[in-house]
């Protein structure tokens, strides 16, 4: 990889990123904290909820949005087939069975029509994807499970009977920032999960966000609560109340995980969200001097921001008409002979082994695979120059022709 000059998405590491590490570090205090804990509530804050727990991954988040609410096997869970594996993988990691559905035609979103679609008794939850930063209509998928409510049966005694209905989790791994009907999302689903890892808009090398409110007579502080529990090996304190109440004994009242964030993580993360509309505005810039480059091409950027959604501009894709899977590939393969790394978000589930195993055929999700076939997502990151922008659309440009 010597050869590239423009990198697909380093990490965005400025001084005071290292500098607010370096003082946790210096403090004694590494493991989960204050830091820590202060982060999730200046991150619910972003996000609009009562309260968000920070992980040590989004796929942590999903996969304990699934369990806190019991569901299990004998279980549904309607997610797209047009996401990160991760999406769907913590719906077998529990025992429930994932029911992948395409993607509209018009967008990268969940279909709404194929949501509808295939709820059955046994569908428990539904896993929406905001891919690239652009948010799904939200709206849409509550009035959905609202109009299916009396299709909604019990398995088993846990927190879902409390509301019951369909849980409703949303994989804003992608969506930090963005914004649904003039609000920022995070708050909209019952569950919001967002990925801070490496290449993400704000990161904290690895980690996650679950973002929750009360649901129903289930309050955010019982929610964080629980999650907090399942995180940390089903401890009743973590290592900082211990110090503070200076008591060394606790209880193991389930069985948990070991999925907590730490302070020097979280510190990064804290920094970082210091200038994150600098990020936004920086990314939102970026996007449109590529969209004006590809103007009147056969380069198409999809993601288009609406009245109701405006996207964190998270990635950069493009499709280039007319073009097949294989022409797609030659092209990747064609810009880092030019030094410019692309890649591509995503390979649908249905052409992994493990899903075509579980009984997915490509042929059943159309929309989401003619995304796929021409798509390529191109850098974006606050570093980029205009004139590396520049670089790689005219890249683009020649290898086409």
């Amino acid at each position: 990889m010597s050869n590239i000059a423009i990198p697909f998405s380093p990490p965005d590491i400025r001084q005071e990123d290292i500098d607010a590490v370096s003082e946790v570090l210096r403090s004694g205090w590494i493991t989960t904290g204050p830091v820590t804990k202060q982060f999730e509530r200046d991150a619910a804050q972003l996000c609009g909820s009562e309260r968000a727990v920070a992980l040590n991954s989004a796929t942590a988040g999903l996969f304990l949005a699934l369990k806190c609410f019991g569901i299990s096997h004998g279980d549904e869970v309607i997610v797209t087939s047009y996401t990160f594996a991760a999406t769907a993988n913590v719906i077998l990691q529990v025992g429930a069975t994932p029911v992948l559905v395409d993607i509209n035609p018009n967008d990268f979103c969940i279909s709404y029509d194929e949501i509808a679609r295939h709820i059955t008794k046994r569908t428990k939850a539904i896993i929406s994807v905001d891919y690239g930063g652009l948010p799904v209509d939200y709206d849409r998928i509550r009035d959905i499970i609202e109009s299916h409510k009396d299709i909604y049966t019990p398995t088993a005694d846990t927190w879902q009977t409390r509301f019951g209905r369909i849980l409703f989790i949303s994989d804003c791994a992608h969506s930090l920032g963005a914004r649904y009907k003039g609000e920022n999302v995070g708050h909209q689903a019952d569950v919001s999960v967002f990925s801070l890892h490496a290449v993400k808009n704000l990161t904290t090398a690895e980690g996650g966000l679950a973002a929750f409110s009360a649901i129903g007579d289930i309050t955010a502080d019982e929610m964080y609560q629980r999650l907090q529990l399942l995180s940390l090996h089903g401890m009743n304190k973590d290592a900082l109340a211990k110090y503070k109440n200076n008591s060394w004994e606790y209880d193991i009242l389930t069985v948990g995980y070991k999925f907590n964030m730490t302070d020097t993580l979280a510190a990064l993360g804290a920094s970082q969200l210091k200038r994150y509309d600098e990020i936004l505005a920086r990314r939102a810039d970026i996007t449109a001097h590529y969209k004006q480059m590809f103007a009147g091409t056969r380069v198409i950027c999809p993601l288009q921001d609406d009245n109701d959604r405006i996207g964190s501009h998270h990635l950069m894709p493009v499709q280039i008409d007319g073009c097949d899977e294989q022409q797609r590939n030659e092209i990747i393969a064609r810009l880092a002979e030019l030094g410019i790394a692309t890649n591509v978000h995503y390979k649908p589930l249905p052409l992994f082994t493990l899903y075509r195993g579980l009984g997915f055929n490509i042929a059943d999700y159309p929309n989401a695979y003619n995304r796929y076939k021409s798509l390529i997502t191109l850098p974006i990151y606050p570093q980029l120059t205009d004139e590396q922008a520049d670089m790689v659309c005219n890249g683009i440009k020649k290898v086409i022709r």
